[in-house]
């Protein structure tokens, strides 16, 4: 479910990413474990692609996994797109932007998280922005 509004081409995306940010998202890179961000944050608000600016994860479905990025049990219904991830001579789930394509991390199943889903999206803090819920 690609957004053809949102999809760019290396030199731009070079352009307006920095360049650990186009390493992660457009590089399928990762950042060190307890390094970004948002692994320890938690205000109210909506994660957003620091791709494109897409709405992908609500605070509420945040949770403290120990794994040293970030942990969500479920997207957004229809941001993240997943993909078969070969790499490292090992099969992951890889999960993606379904705006963009940028990369986000990985979502593992079945760890005996208590959450409703038992699934934990692994997301790089570099490819999430975060906007903070406006409270009346």
């Amino acid at each position: 479910m690609s957004d053809p509004s949102k999809q760019k081409s290396e030199s731009e995306w070079r352009a307006i990413l920095s360049p650990e940010q186009f390493r992660i998202l457009r590089e399928k890179g990762t950042e060190r474990a307890g390094t970004g961000k948002y692994d320890k944050f938690s205000e109210e608000g909506v994660y957003t692609c620091a791709g494109c600016g897409t709405p992908l994860y609500r605070s509420t479905t945040k949770f403290n996994s120990g794994c040293g990025w970030p942990a969500f049990f479920d997207a957004i219904p229809g941001a993240v797109q997943r993909h078969e991830d070969r790499s490292f001579g090992m099969t992951r789930t890889e999960i993606t932007c379904a705006a963009c394509g940028g990369h986000l991390g990985h979502v593992f199943k079945g760890e005996g998280f208590p959450t409703p889903t038992d699934e934990r999206h692994c997301v790089n803090s570099i490819s999430l922005n975060f906007v903070e819920e406006k409270k009346d």
